[in-house]
């Protein structure tokens, strides 16, 4: 027996704060999977709510291709929804470190 260690590469990109304004510039598809009143009180800009636990549901009724960038409170949630969406075969997915509190903790514009 040897002591080789196996490395999994995760199936999506962890991106920064900076990376994550670049691609939604870019017109990049954001799907926050945070619960509607955490949504409710402040979003990013374009992002469309669907909840984590409804997304794992059925996650090809919500997001059929990428490139996708999912966000929630801080980067957790997102990258469960990140694998599942790469696990379903959706290409191109971006986790947001950091979440939505760094994007509101760096000024960043929020809706409503």
């Amino acid at each position: 027996m040897t002591n080789e260690r196996i490395t999994l590469e995760e199936p999506f990109v962890r991106v920064d704060i900076a990376r994550g304004r670049e691609l939604i510039g870019q017109g990049i598809q954001v799907v926050d999977v945070r619960e509607p009143g955490e949504y409710a009180e402040g979003h990013i800009p374009s992002a469309r709510l669907v909840p984590l636990n409804t997304f794992l549901q059925q996650p090809q009724k919500h997001v059929t291709a990428g490139p996708v960038l999912f966000v929630c409170a801080v980067g957790v949630r997102s990258a469960l929804a990140c694998e599942m969406a790469a696990a379903i075969g959706v290409a191109d997915v971006y986790n947001l470190e950091g979440g939505t509190r760094e994007w509101i903790n760096r000024g960043l514009p929020i809706e409503r």
